[in-house]
């Protein structure tokens, strides 16, 4: 881990009420802002912040309850509506203007949740293997499988029994592939050690299910990017919303699967910076 990407704790800035949001950035230029997904933090986002932050004024958060500022938020709500919400506050008090949103996983979904809700914070939004179910029209209420709320409730037993090692190896190599865990770096497996505690809580707060409706609101340039062998529940996600947004395009990232801006950074990197160029000031 670059320490000039990322420097000890100390940057945030001051939501409404107190609560401090910590993140790191790099570059110059037009700024993009990074949120992340589930078991992560600010230092997910460091081959992005490295590769574009030459071109772009690149910022990556922590949302509140995460590492490093995990004690600040003690007894205060977890909540995707509410992280979301927080997302806005925080464009608004950096003060640079709009920004280009990049959201993972779980961050994709609060980062959606942004563009509907505030569509003045948000010049292009990207969603990587965004996370939530999809409601088809006419479909009954969108929930995850059993099986899939069986196997995160085991994930979260054993990470509050003191097997957190096993814990996190269920639980990401279930939206990633088996494996992933064991042949991840020692950087990404301190990251979710460091935010384990956010797993229970985030499973007792399920993301909202995706509708033509809402997505039909979200009016900015949308690139939704998913990796080619990511679970199939991120690319039904991908293709509902491409079909339901007014201005969607959709881009793979071939020999990864859901952490393909870790495992294929370059291509990944392209991306963005196509996009993004694509729909500047």
């Amino acid at each position: 881990m670059n320490p000039a990407v990322f420097p000890a704790p100390g940057s945030f800035v001051e939501l409404p009420g107190g609560l401090p949001m910590p993140y790191v950035e790099r570059g110059t230029g037009e700024w993009l802002l990074f949120v992340h997904g589930s078991l992560c933090d600010y230092r997910y986002w460091q081959p992005q912040l490295a590769g574009l932050g030459a071109k772009y004024r690149c910022v990556s958060v922590s949302l509140t309850h995460y590492w490093p500022a995990a004690g600040a938020a003690r007894g205060q709500p977890f909540s995707w509506s509410r992280h979301a919400d927080e997302v806005a506050r925080f464009i608004d008090a950096f003060g640079a203007g709009p920004a280009h949103v990049i959201g993972h996983s779980r961050g994709g979904s609060v980062s959606y949740h942004v563009a509907r809700r505030y569509p003045q914070h948000v010049r292009t939004l990207t969603l990587a293997d965004p996370g939530g179910p999809v409601q088809q029209p006419g479909q009954s209420l969108a929930t995850r499988p059993e099986a899939v709320n069986a196997l995160r409730a085991r994930a979260v037993q054993l990470i509050e029994s003191g097997q957190v090692d096993a814990g996190l190896e269920l639980f990401v190599d279930s939206v990633s592939r088996p494996g992933f865990w064991v042949k991840s770096t020692q950087a990404f497996r301190q990251m979710a050690s460091d935010n384990a505690h956010t797993l229970g809580p985030q499973l007792r707060d399920p993301l909202a299910a995706y509708t033509r409706e809402e997505a039909a609101g979200v009016k900015c340039p949308v690139l939704l990017i998913d990796g080619a062998f990511s679970p199939e529940v991120f690319h039904r996600a991908a293709a509902a919303l491409e079909a339901w947004m007014p201005d969607a395009r959709r881009a793979t990232v071939r020999g990864a699967s859901h952490g393909m801006n870790l495992a294929r950074p370059a291509a990944f990197n392209e991306f963005i910076e196509r996009f993004v160029s694509g729909h500047g000031r």
